[in-house]
């Protein structure tokens, strides 16, 4: 992102409890139904207390089922109309809630909105464990509000090895490397796809996956593989890829635990890289995104660096001072985080090459309330 942002972009960070935020934005013309997307990683009702490296207290994750189920409704029901027709919301929680969440949601958002779970590699394996698996994993529901959300399918490259095994012939003519594909699809069909093409038909029980006329047209371009005893086969080029199609298993996302990672220390930090994939597949350039347990503010760097307009909610005094000091001085080497930490003036770091803005507060009877914006 460069230039300077206009005078009514958003980027706000709330310190309150954000049934009491949510309520108050239900209320903004401008805000109410314009969210394009949400992520969230709410209490996992653990029945623990979670601390900071430092072992100063972040939060307590402490409810009886019908509470956390009553807590989260109430939220879930608002984010509902915060989001936009086209919107999408991702929910992170671990295996004890997701099913009694995913429920709700199906309540909320409509059964017919659910996308998917994905399962995402929480951490390394575990060797040590009490009479069952190791526990690796934890669970991102995605649901949308309508049918026709935003959505730019993620692609992951191709490796060299991966490259190699599926795209293993290359064209003497051109240098271009392809796979051959069957130019037939299962089902009968009685139009010109079940027709004899080049004096054969398709094989039983099966159709052709263009018309005659379109495959004389690939066979002109030299893109029809024909073997040896005559069985022909598509050419897909790898230059014609976007790539590999992600999938709903995610294991390049661990948890932060490596002592050169940067980091803020808060308890629950999640993976940067995926908030950015997350924040580009569901929501456009200038789009709000919105992150009501906002924690250690992944979620607002991610969408900062993605030029998204933003809004964080946490209760928590700690995701707060944490969120402020990452903004303004970026995130730290673990063996750096117990060392005295001084607020500079710019909201992020040099590294991250983005506009350097001023923080204005705002006090509020019901809470405080850190606007961000270009001066």
């Amino acid at each position: 992102m460069s230039g300077r942002e206009s005078s009514d972009t958003i980027k706000r960070l709330y310190h309150a409890d954000n049934l009491v935020v949510l309520k108050q934005l239900v209320l903004e013309p401008s805000i109410c139904g314009n969210v394009r997307l949400i992520y969230i990683d709410p209490p996992y009702n653990t029945g623990t207390d979670f601390e900071c490296r430092n072992q100063e207290f972040a939060y307590s994750d402490r409810f009886t089922t019908s509470e956390y189920l009553s807590f989260m409704k109430d939220r879930l029901i608002l984010m509902h109309q915060l989001l936009a027709q086209d919107g999408s919301i991702y929910i992170h929680l671990d295996s004890k809630m997701v099913f009694h969440v995913k429920l709700l949601m199906d309540e909320i958002f409509g059964e017919n909105n659910f996308k998917g779970l994905i399962t995402r590699k929480k951490c390394k394996s575990k060797n040590y464990t009490k009479k069952t698996y190791g526990n690796i994993s934890d669970y991102i529901l995605f649901y949308t509000k309508s049918d026709n959300p935003v959505w730019h399918r993620p692609y992951d490259a191709w490796s060299k090895e991966k490259e190699d095994k599926e795209y293993p012939f290359i064209e003497p003519e051109t240098g271009r490397k392809y796979k051959k594909v069957p130019i037939h699809a299962p089902g009968i069909r009685r139009g010109a796809t079940g027709e004899s093409w080049r004096g054969m038909m398709p094989p039983p029980g099966k159709h052709w996956q263009y018309t005659p006329d379109k495959l004389d047209e690939m066979d002109a371009k030299n893109e029809i593989y024909w073997s040896s005893n005559g069985n022909p086969r598509r050419k897909v080029y790898l230059d014609e890829s976007n790539g590999i199609p992600v999938q709903d298993i995610w294991l390049d996302y661990l948890d932060i635990n490596n002592q050169n990672t940067h980091q803020t220390g808060y308890p629950t930090e999640k993976n940067l890289d995926m908030l950015k994939r997350i924040i580009e597949a569901s929501s456009n350039i200038g789009d709000i995104v919105l992150d009501c347990f906002v924690g250690s503010g992944t979620t607002l760097v991610a969408a900062e660096e993605l030029g998204r307009q933003w809004i964080g909610v946490d209760v928590g005094d700690v995701a707060i001072a944490t969120v402020k000091e990452r903004l303004a001085n970026g995130s730290k080497r673990l063996s750096e985080l117990s060392k005295p930490q001084v607020v500079q003036s710019s909201l992020f770091d040099d590294e991250s090459n983005l506009l350097e803005n001023e923080v204005e507060y705002i006090k509020d009877i019901n809470y405080d309330f850190y606007e961000y914006s270009a001066d």
